[in-house]
Protein backbone atom coordinates (compact mmCIF):
# COMPACT_ATOMS: atom_id res chain seq x y z
CA UNK A 1 0.00 0.00 0.00
CA UNK A 2 2.80 2.42 0.93
CA UNK A 3 4.48 1.93 -2.43
CA UNK A 4 1.16 2.44 -4.26
CA UNK A 5 0.68 5.72 -2.45
CA UNK A 6 4.23 6.79 -3.29
CA UNK A 7 3.66 5.87 -6.95
CA UNK A 8 0.51 7.97 -6.98
CA UNK A 9 2.40 10.88 -5.49
CA UNK A 10 5.06 10.59 -8.18
CA UNK A 11 2.31 10.70 -10.82
CA UNK A 12 0.97 13.92 -9.32
CA UNK A 13 4.30 15.76 -9.39
CA UNK A 14 4.46 16.50 -13.17
CA UNK A 15 1.05 18.19 -12.98
CA UNK A 16 2.24 20.25 -10.05
CA UNK A 17 5.34 21.24 -11.99
CA UNK A 18 3.19 22.44 -14.89
CA UNK A 19 1.50 24.79 -12.45
CA UNK A 20 4.79 26.69 -12.40
CA UNK A 21 5.79 26.13 -8.78
CA UNK A 22 9.35 24.85 -8.93
CA UNK A 23 9.36 24.12 -5.20
CA UNK A 24 6.86 21.34 -5.90
CA UNK A 25 9.17 19.62 -8.39
CA UNK A 26 11.83 16.99 -7.84
CA UNK A 27 14.28 17.25 -10.77
CA UNK A 28 16.82 14.47 -11.03
CA UNK A 29 20.48 15.52 -11.23
CA UNK A 30 22.50 15.19 -14.39
CA UNK A 31 25.49 12.84 -14.68
CA UNK A 32 28.49 13.50 -12.48
CA UNK A 33 31.60 14.95 -14.15
CA UNK A 34 34.66 12.77 -14.57
CA UNK A 35 36.49 12.42 -11.25
CA UNK A 36 40.22 12.99 -10.74
CA UNK A 37 40.19 10.03 -8.35
CA UNK A 38 37.63 7.84 -6.63
CA UNK A 39 37.48 4.70 -4.57
CA UNK A 40 36.50 3.08 -1.30
CA UNK A 41 38.25 4.41 1.80
CA UNK A 42 38.59 2.17 4.88
CA UNK A 43 36.86 4.31 7.51
CA UNK A 44 35.71 3.30 11.01
CA UNK A 45 35.10 -0.31 10.05
CA UNK A 46 33.25 0.45 6.80
CA UNK A 47 34.17 1.11 3.17
CA UNK A 48 33.27 4.69 2.27
CA UNK A 49 32.86 5.63 -1.39
CA UNK A 50 34.46 8.95 -2.30
CA UNK A 51 35.36 10.97 -5.39
CA UNK A 52 37.58 14.01 -5.90
CA UNK A 53 37.18 16.60 -8.67
CA UNK A 54 39.25 19.58 -9.79
CA UNK A 55 42.00 21.38 -7.90
CA UNK A 56 42.34 24.39 -5.64
CA UNK A 57 40.91 25.23 -2.24
CA UNK A 58 39.12 22.12 -0.93
CA UNK A 59 35.38 21.96 -0.36
CA UNK A 60 33.59 18.89 1.00
CA UNK A 61 29.96 18.32 -0.02
CA UNK A 62 27.86 16.11 2.29
CA UNK A 63 24.47 14.86 1.09
CA UNK A 64 21.30 14.33 3.10
CA UNK A 65 19.63 11.27 4.54
CA UNK A 66 18.86 8.35 2.16
CA UNK A 67 20.64 10.13 -0.74
CA UNK A 68 24.11 9.74 -2.25
CA UNK A 69 26.86 11.93 -3.67
CA UNK A 70 25.28 12.04 -7.14
CA UNK A 71 22.75 14.56 -5.83
CA UNK A 72 25.54 17.17 -6.07
CA UNK A 73 26.28 16.91 -9.82
CA UNK A 74 25.42 20.55 -10.63
CA UNK A 75 27.39 21.82 -7.64
CA UNK A 76 30.41 19.66 -8.46
CA UNK A 77 30.41 20.87 -12.08
CA UNK A 78 30.42 24.49 -10.91
CA UNK A 79 32.80 24.31 -7.97
CA UNK A 80 35.43 22.07 -9.60
CA UNK A 81 36.35 24.96 -11.93
CA UNK A 82 38.39 26.51 -9.12
CA UNK A 83 38.16 24.17 -6.13
CA UNK A 84 39.14 20.67 -5.16
CA UNK A 85 35.68 19.17 -4.60
CA UNK A 86 35.29 16.09 -2.41
CA UNK A 87 32.07 14.10 -2.30
CA UNK A 88 31.29 10.83 -0.57
CA UNK A 89 28.43 8.50 0.22
CA UNK A 90 27.71 8.53 3.96
CA UNK A 91 27.81 5.15 5.72
CA UNK A 92 25.12 2.84 4.39
CA UNK A 93 24.20 5.30 1.63
CA UNK A 94 25.00 4.92 -2.06
CA UNK A 95 28.02 2.69 -2.57
CA UNK A 96 29.26 2.86 1.03
CA UNK A 97 28.86 -0.06 3.40
CA UNK A 98 27.50 0.02 6.92
CA UNK A 99 27.96 -2.19 9.97
CA UNK A 100 26.08 -2.87 13.18
CA UNK A 101 27.24 0.32 14.91
CA UNK A 102 24.21 2.44 15.81
CA UNK A 103 23.94 5.55 13.66
CA UNK A 104 24.83 8.86 15.31
CA UNK A 105 25.85 12.22 13.95
CA UNK A 106 29.07 12.00 15.97
CA UNK A 107 29.90 8.71 14.22
CA UNK A 108 29.06 10.08 10.77
CA UNK A 109 31.16 13.19 11.45
CA UNK A 110 34.00 10.89 12.49
CA UNK A 111 33.64 9.03 9.17
CA UNK A 112 34.09 12.23 7.20
CA UNK A 113 37.05 13.38 9.30
CA UNK A 114 38.69 10.00 8.75
CA UNK A 115 38.05 10.36 5.01
CA UNK A 116 39.76 13.76 5.04
CA UNK A 117 42.70 12.14 6.84
CA UNK A 118 42.77 9.38 4.22
CA UNK A 119 42.89 12.01 1.47
CA UNK A 120 45.53 14.09 3.28
CA UNK A 121 43.27 17.15 3.66
CA UNK A 122 43.81 19.04 6.90
CA UNK A 123 41.19 21.76 6.49
CA UNK A 124 38.25 22.34 4.16
CA UNK A 125 35.14 24.35 3.46
CA UNK A 126 32.01 22.27 3.97
CA UNK A 127 28.64 22.36 2.23
CA UNK A 128 26.04 20.17 3.90
CA UNK A 129 22.42 19.51 3.02
CA UNK A 130 19.92 18.17 5.58
CA UNK A 131 21.74 15.35 7.43
CA UNK A 132 24.89 16.67 5.76
CA UNK A 133 24.26 20.07 7.31
CA UNK A 134 23.85 18.44 10.72
CA UNK A 135 27.15 16.60 10.24
CA UNK A 136 28.74 19.94 9.31
CA UNK A 137 27.49 21.49 12.55
CA UNK A 138 28.76 18.47 14.50
CA UNK A 139 32.24 18.97 13.04
CA UNK A 140 32.07 22.71 13.69
CA UNK A 141 31.27 21.98 17.33
CA UNK A 142 33.87 19.32 18.00
CA UNK A 143 36.62 19.82 15.41
CA UNK A 144 36.57 23.47 14.30
CA UNK A 145 40.25 23.25 13.39
CA UNK A 146 39.28 21.12 10.36
CA UNK A 147 36.95 23.71 8.84
CA UNK A 148 37.29 27.04 7.06
CA UNK A 149 33.65 27.97 6.37
CA UNK A 150 30.35 26.09 6.47
CA UNK A 151 27.18 26.31 4.36
CA UNK A 152 24.47 24.26 6.11
CA UNK A 153 21.16 24.00 4.25
CA UNK A 154 17.98 22.49 5.71
CA UNK A 155 19.70 21.34 8.89
CA UNK A 156 18.18 21.08 12.34
CA UNK A 157 19.87 21.09 15.75
CA UNK A 158 17.04 19.50 17.75
CA UNK A 159 14.40 17.01 16.69
CA UNK A 160 11.60 19.53 17.15
CA UNK A 161 12.99 21.46 14.20
CA UNK A 162 11.39 18.88 11.89
CA UNK A 163 7.90 19.67 10.59
CA UNK A 164 5.64 16.64 11.30
CA UNK A 165 3.76 17.33 8.05
CA UNK A 166 6.79 16.08 6.10
CA UNK A 167 5.55 12.52 6.62
CA UNK A 168 2.59 13.13 4.29
CA UNK A 169 4.21 15.59 1.89
CA UNK A 170 3.94 14.45 -1.78
CA UNK A 171 7.35 15.74 -2.85
CA UNK A 172 9.06 14.11 0.09
CA UNK A 173 7.20 10.87 -0.52
CA UNK A 174 8.44 10.86 -4.11
CA UNK A 175 11.97 11.53 -2.85
CA UNK A 176 11.89 8.49 -0.55
CA UNK A 177 10.65 6.28 -3.39
CA UNK A 178 13.39 7.61 -5.68
CA UNK A 179 16.04 6.95 -3.04
CA UNK A 180 14.78 3.38 -2.63
CA UNK A 181 15.47 2.91 -6.34
CA UNK A 182 18.90 4.51 -5.99
CA UNK A 183 19.71 2.23 -3.07
CA UNK A 184 18.80 -0.86 -5.10
CA UNK A 185 21.00 0.40 -7.95
CA UNK A 186 24.09 1.39 -5.96
CA UNK A 187 24.23 -0.34 -2.60
CA UNK A 188 26.38 -3.41 -1.86
CA UNK A 189 23.26 -4.67 -0.01
CA UNK A 190 20.65 -3.74 -2.64
CA UNK A 191 17.77 -5.71 -1.11
CA UNK A 192 18.03 -4.21 2.38
CA UNK A 193 16.65 -0.69 1.98
CA UNK A 194 14.08 -1.26 4.73
CA UNK A 195 16.77 -2.48 7.12
CA UNK A 196 18.91 0.54 6.30
CA UNK A 197 16.02 2.95 6.88
CA UNK A 198 15.12 1.28 10.17
CA UNK A 199 18.72 1.57 11.36
CA UNK A 200 19.11 5.25 10.53
CA UNK A 201 15.61 6.09 11.80
CA UNK A 202 16.79 5.17 15.27
CA UNK A 203 19.13 8.16 15.09
CA UNK A 204 16.50 10.50 13.67
CA UNK A 205 14.15 9.73 16.57
CA UNK A 206 16.47 11.32 19.15
CA UNK A 207 19.16 13.29 17.30
CA UNK A 208 20.40 15.92 16.93
CA UNK A 209 19.82 17.39 20.37
CA UNK A 210 22.24 20.28 20.93
CA UNK A 211 21.54 22.96 23.49
CA UNK A 212 21.73 26.68 22.80
CA UNK A 213 24.75 26.79 25.12
CA UNK A 214 26.56 24.24 22.94
CA UNK A 215 25.68 26.05 19.71
CA UNK A 216 26.91 29.33 21.20
CA UNK A 217 30.42 27.84 21.29
CA UNK A 218 30.67 27.50 17.50
CA UNK A 219 33.49 29.65 16.14
CA UNK A 220 33.53 28.53 12.50
CA UNK A 221 31.99 31.05 10.05
CA UNK A 222 28.67 29.48 9.11
CA UNK A 223 25.80 30.23 6.75
CA UNK A 224 22.44 28.73 7.74
CA UNK A 225 20.27 28.31 4.63
CA UNK A 226 16.69 27.20 4.11
CA UNK A 227 14.33 27.07 1.16
CA UNK A 228 11.27 29.24 1.73
CA UNK A 229 9.05 26.21 0.99
CA UNK A 230 11.08 23.56 2.84
CA UNK A 231 8.92 20.52 3.58
CA UNK A 232 10.98 19.17 6.46
CA UNK A 233 12.57 21.97 8.52
CA UNK A 234 10.60 24.85 10.00
CA UNK A 235 11.51 28.48 9.41
CA UNK A 236 11.15 29.24 13.14
CA UNK A 237 13.79 26.63 13.93
CA UNK A 238 16.15 27.95 11.26
CA UNK A 239 15.73 31.52 12.52
CA UNK A 240 16.59 30.33 16.03
CA UNK A 241 19.71 28.50 14.83
CA UNK A 242 20.96 31.62 13.07
CA UNK A 243 20.27 33.73 16.16
CA UNK A 244 22.05 31.40 18.58
CA UNK A 245 25.19 30.52 16.59
CA UNK A 246 27.67 33.42 16.92
CA UNK A 247 28.12 35.36 13.69
CA UNK A 248 25.89 33.03 11.69
CA UNK A 249 24.45 34.37 8.45
CA UNK A 250 20.92 33.29 7.54
CA UNK A 251 20.03 32.87 3.86
CA UNK A 252 16.48 32.13 2.71
CA UNK A 253 16.47 30.57 -0.75
CA UNK A 254 13.48 31.74 -2.80
CA UNK A 255 10.82 29.54 -4.40
CA UNK A 256 12.55 26.28 -3.47
CA UNK A 257 12.06 23.52 -0.94
CA UNK A 258 14.23 20.96 0.85
CA UNK A 259 15.61 20.03 -2.57
CA UNK A 260 16.90 23.47 -3.51
CA UNK A 261 20.13 22.24 -5.13
CA UNK A 262 18.01 20.34 -7.68
CA UNK A 263 15.26 22.92 -8.18
CA UNK A 264 17.46 26.00 -8.67
CA UNK A 265 21.06 24.85 -9.15
CA UNK A 266 22.46 28.13 -10.47
CA UNK A 267 20.99 30.14 -7.60
CA UNK A 268 22.09 27.49 -5.14
CA UNK A 269 25.64 27.53 -6.49
CA UNK A 270 25.73 31.32 -6.21
CA UNK A 271 24.61 31.11 -2.57
CA UNK A 272 27.29 28.53 -1.82
CA UNK A 273 30.00 30.63 -3.45
CA UNK A 274 28.86 33.72 -1.54
CA UNK A 275 29.29 31.73 1.67
CA UNK A 276 32.63 30.04 1.09
CA UNK A 277 34.58 32.12 -1.47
Amino acid sequence: MQRLIAAALIAILPALAQAGERWLTLPHPGPMPAAERFGLAPVNGIKMYYAVYGSGKPVLLIHGGLANANIWSAQVADLMRDHMVIVADSRGHGQSTRNEQPYSYDLMASDYLALLDFLGIEKTDLVGWSDGGIIAIDIALHHPERLNKVFAQAANVTTDGVDPAVETNPTFGAYVEWMAEEYARLSPTPDDFDGFVNQIAGMWATQPNWSDAELAKITVPITIALGDHDEAITRVHTDHMAAVIPGAKEVILKDVSHFAMLQAPEEYNAAVRAAID
